[in-house]
Formats: C-alpha cells, sequence, structure tokens
C-alpha cells in the first residue's frame, strides 16, 4: 500500500448526511416496534393471579416458593408500617430539639437583668393521625426564662463569685434563647458584654490549678509618720516568665502572680559591678520624673553582684532532683526539663560532680555522683527518666541531700536543684517541717534551687518558700529559650552565691520627700527591726546578677501628696534637717561562708535626679516602663493613666544594645497585653 494511501487512512473523512439514509433507517424502527406490539399482545402463560398461586403450591411436595415469597413481602411490608412512626418520633424528639449550651458573659458587676421577652408560638391544626406525636412533642421541657436560670443560681449558692470580680461568668442557654439577630456559633459558646448587647468572641480561660502567695499592693507612706523602709532583695524571675506564657497564650494572668520586682530583675541593667568579692556589690541610684504621675519621681537603687573571672573554675556538686509524677508526662514538663538541664550539663567542667534523684512517680537514685567530664552517661541517665505512676515520694529531698552531704566540696558550690511541676510531695510531707529540713542544710552549705515547669499544677507559692530558705533562687522554665538563660547565659549567678542576707533600708528625709511607695517586694517586706538582727533570713545574690528596687516618691510642695497632714501632728523641723539629702541608704549582706553581716551606708543626694525623663539613662526609663506594665497588668491603684502605647513608646525609646532581644520580646508583650486588656 503506498503512503498516500496510509496517509488517507489516517485522516477519514467524515461522509456527508443524506436524507434517503435518514428515511431507511426511521422505517427500519418503525417495523421492528409493530413486530414486538404483536408478540406483547399474545396471551401470557399461566393463569391469573390466585389461580397461578394454587397451581404451584403441590399438596405433598414440599414446593413453596411462591407461597414464602409472597408471605414474606407482606411481613416487611408490616414491619415497615410499623417502624416508620416510631422512626419518625424518635427523630422528633432528639434531633430537632436544641442542646443546653454555655453562654460566656463577662460581667463587670451584679446587676438586675431583665427578664427575656417570652416567645409566642401561634397555634398549629394537626391531622388525627399527627396527634401522638403533638402530644409527645408538647412534653418537652419548657425553654428556661431568665428567672428561673437565676433562682436555679441562687439555689446553687447564690451569685457567680466571677460574676462579683468582674471575670467571664457561665450560664446555661440554649440556642433558642440567643439574642435576636444573632446564630450561636457553632461551639455553642457566646459572648455578650454587660455595657452592650454587641456579641464579642469569648475570652480565653484561665488554667485553674496553679497557685500563687496572696498580697496586697504597698500602700503610700507618709515620711513624717513613717520614715524607714526595709525588705530583702529578690533575684527571682519566675513571675516575668510566668506572665509572658499567660500573655502569649491569650489571656491576663492574676493579680498574685504579677510580682513587679521579679518583672524588672528580669532584665540586665548597665551598673557598675564590685572590683572584688571581699565586697560583693555597691549600689547606685538614681532620680527622674515619674512617668504616669507628673507630681512625682522615681528613685531607683541598683546593685550589680561581683564576676569571678573568666579562668576561675570554681568545683561544683550539684544534685539534680526531679519529679517523675503523672502529671509530669506533657511536652513542656518532663521533655522539656530534659532538654534543659542537658544544657546545663554541657556548661560544666571536668572539675564538677553531678548526681540524680527522683521522687513521685518513681523514687531513688538515677545518677550516683558522676564527673562532669562524663557527659555521655549523665545524658543517657537523663533520657531515660520517664513520668508515670502515682505519687510515692519515698526519701526524695533527704536522698538528694544526702548525696549532696556526702560529695561535698570545701570552698566550692554545693547546691541541689529540684525541678517539679508542683507536686512538692517530696518525702517530708509537713510544710514547716520541710522548711526547717532546707534551712538545717543551708546552715550545712548546701543551698537549694527552684525551677517550675508547665501549667495548672504550678506550685508557685511554694516554690518562692523553698528557694528563699534554701538560699537559692526560684525560675521559671517555659521555654527552651527561657532554659538558655537561666542555665547558660546567667549559669554563674544560678550556681554561685556571692552575697547571702542582703537586706535594704532606707530613711527618707521629711524635709524633702512627703510620701513614698516601694514599687514591689510585697512579699519581701521586712521589720525595722530585722535590718540588724543577723538570725533573720534574707535574699541573696549570684554572681553577675543585677537588682533593682524602684521607690515612687512625693517632694514636699509638689502638690502630689494623697495623705493630709495632721492638724495637731508634731511637725519636723525644717532647718535642723540637710536639704540637699532625698534620704539615707543602708545595706546589709554576708559572705557565702560568714554568719556576721557588713553594713554599706550611703547619703541619697538630691543631685542625682533629672528634671526631665528623657534626661534619664535608657536603663533607667526602660526599668520605669516595666513598673508601668506590672502596675497595669494587675490593676494597681497608683498606676495613673498611663496607655499601653504610652509603655510602648517608653520602652521602645529605651531598648539601648538589647543583644539577646529580650526588651525587644518586652515589647511585644505589651502590644499582647493591650489586645487582651484594651484601654478603656
Amino acid at each position: 500500500m503506498s503512503d498516500e494511501k496510509l496517509k488517507a487512512l489516517k485522516n477519514p473523512r467524515t461522509p456527508a448526511p443524506s436524507d434517503l439514509g435518514r428515511k431507511r433507517a426511521l422505517e427500519a424502527s418503525l417495523l421492528a416496534f409493530d413486530e414486538a406490539q404483536k408478540k406483547s399482545a399474545g396471551a401470557t402463560q399461566g393463569k391469573g393471579w390466585g389461580a397461578r398461586l394454587r397451581s404451584i403450591v403441590p399438596t405433598f411436595t414440599r414446593t413453596w416458593t411462591m407461597d414464602t415469597r409472597i408471605a414474606f413481602g407482606l411481613g416487611t411490608a408490616a414491619v415497615a408500617l410499623l417502624l416508620l412512626p416510631l422512626g419518625y418520633q424518635l427523630y422528633t424528639s432528639t434531633a430537632i430539639t436544641p442542646l443546653p449550651r454555655a453562654i460566656q458573659t463577662p460581667v463587670s458587676k451584679p446587676e438586675t437583668v431583665e427578664p427575656a421577652k417570652p416567645v409566642t408560638q401561634q397555634p398549629v391544626e394537626l391531622k388525627d393521625s399527627e396527634a401522638d406525636d403533638a402530644a409527645n412533642i408538647a412534653a418537652e421541657p419548657a425553654p428556661v426564662t431568665t428567672e428561673e436560670m437565676a433562682a436555679q443560681k441562687q439555689a446553687l449558692g447564690g451569685a457567680s463569685p466571677d460574676a462579683a470580680e468582674g471575670r467571664t461568668a457561665v450560664v446555661p442557654m440554649s440556642a433558642a434563647e440567643a439574642p435576636a439577630g444573632i446564630a450561636p456559633p457553632m461551639d455553642g459558646t457566646l459572648s455578650m458584654s454587660a455595657a452592650s448587647p454587641e456579641p464579642m468572641l469569648a475570652m480565653p480561660t484561665e488554667p485553674r490549678g496553679d497557685e500563687f502567695t496572696s498580697f496586697t499592693e504597698s500602700p503610700v507612706k507618709v515620711v513624717a509618720e513613717e520614715p524607714v523602709s526595709t525588705f530583702s532583695i529578690d533575684v527571682d524571675t519566675a513571675s516575668y516568665s510566668y506572665v509572658r506564657r499567660s500573655l502569649t497564650d491569650g489571656y491576663v494572668p492574676e493579680p498574685d502572680a504579677v510580682r513587679i520586682e521579679e518583672l524588672i530583675n528580669y532584665f540586665d541593667y548597665d551598673y557598675p559591678a564590685a572590683v572584688s568579692k571581699a565586697e560583693p556589690f555597691k549600689p547606685t541610684m538614681r532620680i527622674y520624673p515619674t512617668p504616669w504621675n507628673p507630681k512625682t519621681q522615681l528613685l531607683q537603687i541598683g546593685i550589680k553582684g561581683y564576676v569571678p573571672p573568666a579562668g576561675e573554675d570554681k568545683a561544683s556538686n550539684l544534685t539534680f532532683l526531679f519529679d517523675t509524677s503523672g502529671s509530669m508526662d506533657e511536652p513542656d514538663k518532663l521533655p522539656l526539663l530534659k532538654r534543659a538541664f542537658a544544657l546545663l550539663v554541657d556548661q560544666l567542667s571536668a572539675n564538677d560532680t553531678v548526681s540524680i534523684v527522683v521522687y513521685a512517680g518513681s523514687a531513688g537514685v538515677v545518677l550516683e555522683p558522676t564527673k562532669a567530664s562524663d557527659k555521655a552517661k549523665i545524658l543517657a541517665a537523663l533520657e531515660n527518666l520517664s513520668a508515670g505512676g502515682s505519687t510515692a515520694g519515698a526519701e526524695g529531698i533527704e536522698l538528694a541531700y544526702r548525696l549532696a552531704a556526702q560529695n561535698k566540696v570545701a570552698d566550692g558550690i554545693n547546691r541541689v536543684i529540684l525541678a517539679t511541676d508542683g507536686d512538692f510531695n517530696v518525702g517530708i510531707d509537713d510544710p514547716e517541717d520541710l522548711t526547717t529540713f532546707i534551712k538545717a542544710k543551708r546552715d550545712e552549705g548546701i543551698f537549694l534551687s527552684v525551677l517550675g515547669f508547665g501549667q495548672g499544677n504550678l506550685g508557685d507559692d511554694t516554690m518562692q518558700a523553698l528557694a528563699q530558705n534554701g538560699n537559692g533562687n526560684a525560675s521559671y522554665i517555659d521555654s527552651f529559650k527561657e532554659a538558655q538563660k537561666v542555665l547558660v547565659e546567667e549559669i554563674g549567678g544560678t550556681l554561685e552565691t556571692i552575697a547571702k542576707d542582703v537586706k535594704i533600708q532606707v530613711e527618707f528625709n521629711p524635709a524633702v520627700v512627703a510620701e513614698y511607695r516601694l514599687v514591689g517586694y510585697e512579699t519581701r517586706a521586712l521589720n525595722r527591726e530585722d535590718f540588724n538582727n543577723d538570725k533573720v533570713d534574707a535574699g541573696d545574690i549570684g554572681a553577675g546578677h543585677t537588682v533593682t528596687a524602684i521607690y515612687e516618691i512625693t517632694p514636699v510642695g509638689s502638690g502630689g501628696a494623697l495623705v493630709d497632714p495632721l492638724r495637731y501632728g508634731d511637725r519636723p523641723a525644717a532647718d535642723a534637717l540637710p536639704s540637699d539629702e532625698i534620704g539615707f541608704l543602708k545595706m546589709r549582706y554576708k559572705l557565702p561562708n560568714v554568719d556576721t553581716s557588713q553594713l554599706i551606708e550611703t547619703p541619697i543626694k538630691t543631685d542625682l535626679g533629672v528634671s526631665d525623663i528623657v534626661q534619664a539613662s535608657d536603663d533607667a526609663r526602660f526599668a520605669a516602663a516595666v513598673a508601668a506594665f506590672g502596675q497595669k497588668l494587675k490593676g494597681s491603684n497608683y498606676g495613673g493613666t498611663m496607655s499601653w502605647d504610652d509603655i510602648e513608646a517608653l520602652a521602645q525609646g529605651a531598648r539601648g544594645a538589647d543583644e539577646n532581644g529580650y526588651r525587644a520580646e518586652f515589647i511585644q508583650l505589651v502590644n499582647t497585653a493591650a489586645s487582651l486588656d484594651p484601654d478603656r
């Protein structure tokens, strides 16, 4: 076959339509239809329906096929007729009736709620066949009215404490009771503002179970009546980490979780460091205008702990005491704990020793004292830790201190580091006995630090108490980044104490200062006589740690005094008092292995002040921004009307070098807090 014919076959031409072909096809189809009709017109096989049925039922041949089929069909139809009304009744009584829902209603205070208008339903005439269904539907419970809900709530114990405190109240409500024109969300929750009928998104619910020490904000003191203020320093930072996690998770922390001094002390400040461990720190003071009150000033007192030379390698004897209870089996608890302590192990030298003891889910020695040079063995012991089981404290903390005592190093660091999510069943059940035990070991030279992990079970109050009595610090590890900060960047301050029982006392000059208020440190307040009593415990400071305290002071004649002077009270002779001193600062401390305190004294001169906050240093302005943030977050009575934007602007302008980005992170937290708790 030629190539031309092959190509022609690949592209055949479609023939043109033919009228003749169309006609022949139609005639053929009609003829076929007529033949089919003739065949169907003939008589059918068999007999009529009844005769056919009888004709295939022989008496003795047991051929029952057609009889069974008809009977089965009739039975199926009967069952269907019986189940259909029952199915309809089940559908109308379950699928259509809305289930009760939860409506979250932010309430500023208990108010009288107007009853909801009843919904009038038009009567509907029903057929006889629907009478039973209608009766069943009518027997369903009627929607609960507002008055009935209030009565039920009262019977269950009265008004919700959340409503009384301005928090979110939860009341049951069906979808039919949602406000007119508002479709309830798919999850059945609807948030309504008491001040506005417009719906808004429900605020995230704060996790319950975390415990904090309750305290009242430090009040304003009149200098003429109480000129002396005494308190213990605080280097803990747990509050800031917890606040950060709370805001990041989308809710405002409870006020007792916000300790302003720990927020301020989370950040480093460029205070001059001491040059000798014999005098481990020296105070730095600044005075500048208060950003939230134009009629007052801020007195900032800062110290920075002595930093040992880089080449100094002091031996460390560390005992890790880990909680392995079932509640630790969460990603932000035991898994994070393992990664965090792996960072710490990596910082240790061959001169250091590590032991590991566990309690709660399991109990006993996981790792006998091991030189830090054997990192593989230590890390393997960490990796093999697992959480689970019920609480079984066994010896717990006593075993940890026993190991620490057996391997105690002279002139070195001897410390137990407790890590938990809040389970403090460490073998000594009574809190007072536990405190006494830790104090006794502290006096023997073995100190205690506490690291908290996770949420929902955190015993922050116990963490703080144990760390304070153990001459250690309390930190909250909410992320791997925080673990790096505490156990790598600040490893010296975490492990090595350069001064213990550090106390601060300020006497204000009534000729210059009318009133004062200590910002924060409510849980660290001391009596005036405690300052000179070396038996009274106080806070400790680690190598390189910075500590900041801020007083808000009201100058005489500024017009900012909150307390009126007494008509018949004694008034100091202003001429007999120095006019160039705001007050007098005293500080007491003990060296780590000494039981007698040493004294630092210095006057606070008026020439330390600046007239405009812009003239203050970056550190001073940033510390003021953090203080303002803490006051606003916890609802302080003394925070003035400073807005979130003002706080952000103040912090933004004082970021400074910010090598690790912590100040930039703080500015983001201010924005987050503003979105969760907007300015009114």
